[in-house]
């Protein structure tokens, strides 16, 4: 990583297309680019707030849009259905601390984890098996049989 800048996109795509057209480049909008010599990181809420302002609008109010193919107004509502970014910049969106014992989203304070030398793990993953599965007992994940989980 020789670069000694950083550009962050923000890109918005319309799902009430058919699922091969919802990401092709002419439906696809660039709300954001976020330049800088790092990641914004915590300060990324000072660029989102004008995008999340208009999503509020969006949702709540609407926006009188032209619909060509029927040649009619109609009030559209928008909504963020999912976001995808790597984990670091989950914790920044979300406000949850992607690091240290209570790291992972899904187990939240139910989180098995234990320091291993001198890193965090995660051992506990095979309490979402089935009850029924050969592997849920199994003590070659962590020495651990978990009766109740």
């Amino acid at each position: 990583m020789s670069t000694s800048y950083s550009m962050w996109s923000v890109i918005l795509a319309p799902y009430n297309l058919p699922p091969w057209k919802c990401f092709k480049d002419p439906f696809m909008i660039m709300s954001l680019l976020i330049p800088g010599s790092q990641a914004p990181g915590k300060d990324i809420d000072v660029y989102l707030r004008p995008l999340i302002d208009e999503l509020k609008e969006l949702w709540s109010d609407g926006v009188e849009t032209f619909d060509s193919s029927t040649g009619k107004c109609f009030k559209m509502h928008a909504a963020v259905l999912r976001t995808i970014n790597d984990f670091p910049a989950y914790g920044n969106l979300s406000g949850w601390s992607t690091k240290g014992y209570m790291a992972c989203p899904t187990c939240n304070k139910d989180a098995s984890s234990q320091k291993i030398r001198s890193k965090i793990c995660y051992m506990g993953h095979h309490r979402y098996l089935d009850p029924s599965h050969s592997w849920r007992r199994s003590k070659k994940f962590d020495e651990n049989i978990k009766k109740n989980c």
